[in-house]
């Protein structure tokens, strides 16, 4: 991978957020978006994805976590390259790990596919993290999960923000990803937006307060 965007904190280092992109973008598509939340101990950091064929693009090659077959929901899934950008993205962790930062104090999220990789990944190993933040994505592989991933992480805060309006990843996905996480998480809300496959200033709002009060709380 291309190396990732960082934001340094302002102040003294005290938390992380890995945060991963769309499909087809790059970590600079979100890192002056994540910098406006202004968290001044919050180091930030945003990989880009490897080149690879999209099928859902007629195998054009773009930045992708995994490749995408389909949009509906029973299109075959890239379990595979799922499991590959998880273990990118547990690895990334790590590193924040080995510079001091416990993983409690260590935030995992993304937009879209970016973030069906930080839920997989989340509830997939017994590493806790310290928040989820989730923007406009759902839960791959949801049909593999078993009682043993919803025991992973499920204390751990997380905030799930939709756009009503949208119409690449359907806010119905979005509710029902929220209707399984809500089934065995005990700190899970779900928000959405008036926005279409985007952000929205209330939608950044929300996470900076998320943020303060999971990962950066008693700092």
């Amino acid at each position: 991978m291309p190396p990732p965007v960082i934001i340094q904190p302002k102040g003294p280092h005290k938390a992380s957020l890995i945060f991963l992109h769309g499909l087809g973008d790059t970590g600079n598509g979100w890192s002056d978006v994540l910098a406006s939340l202004d968290l001044k101990n919050l180091k930030i950091i945003c990989p880009t994805a490897p080149i690879r064929p999209v099928s859902l693009n007629a195998g054009m090659p773009m930045p992708a976590w995994f490749d995408i077959k389909g949009l509906s929901p029973d299109s075959p899934e890239d379990e595979d390259g799922i499991k590959q950008a998880s273990a990118k993205l547990l690895a990334m962790v790590t590193e924040e790990e080995k510079s001091g930062i416990p993983s409690e104090r260590i935030a995992v999220g993304g937009f879209s596919q970016g973030g069906a990789v930080a839920l997989h990944t989340a509830y997939s190993t017994n590493r806790p993290l310290g928040a989820l933040l989730i923007f406009s994505a759902w839960m791959p592989l949801y049909k593999k999960m078993v009682a043993a991933n919803e025991q992973n992480n499920k204390n751990t805060p997380i905030l799930q923000c939709h756009g009503t309006n949208d119409p690449v990843v359907p806010v119905k996905w979005g509710q029902m990803t929220s209707q399984y996480i809500a089934s065995f998480s005990t700190k899970h809300q779900f928000k959405t937006y008036p926005m279409m496959h985007s952000s929205h200033p209330q939608e950044l709002a929300d996470a900076r307060s998320f943020l303060q009060e999971s990962i950066l709380k008693d700092i």
